[in-house]
């Protein structure tokens, strides 16, 4: 599944329009919340510089669904969902 959301993310963000992400900034806490459950995933160029997703389901294998916060109008510290890779237990 992550491929096909890495794949779609790159169609969908082609356009130079979309190459910086948006700005998180420019969304209400709510808003981008919002933005993020119709899209499935959404790239936040400003400030955060990454992906955010609606579900663990667009996680990876060696991934898990972590919480960050963004600024956004309305909120200093909007909480948002994204992917982080989970450390490995095995030695290297």
């Amino acid at each position: 599944m992550k491929k096909f959301a890495i794949a779609a993310a790159t169609v969908a963000f082609a356009s130079s329009a979309f190459a910086a992400g948006i700005d998180s900034r420019a969304y209400t806490c709510g808003g981008l919340h919002a933005l993020i459950a119709a899209r499935g995933f959404v790239y936040i160029g400003i400030p955060f510089q990454a992906f955010v997703v609606s579900g663990a389901n667009f996680c990876g294998g060696s991934e898990r669904l972590e919480s960050r916060s963004v600024a956004t109008s309305d909120n200093p510290q909007c909480p948002v969902p994204f992917c982080e890779d989970r450390p490995s237990l095995e030695p290297g």
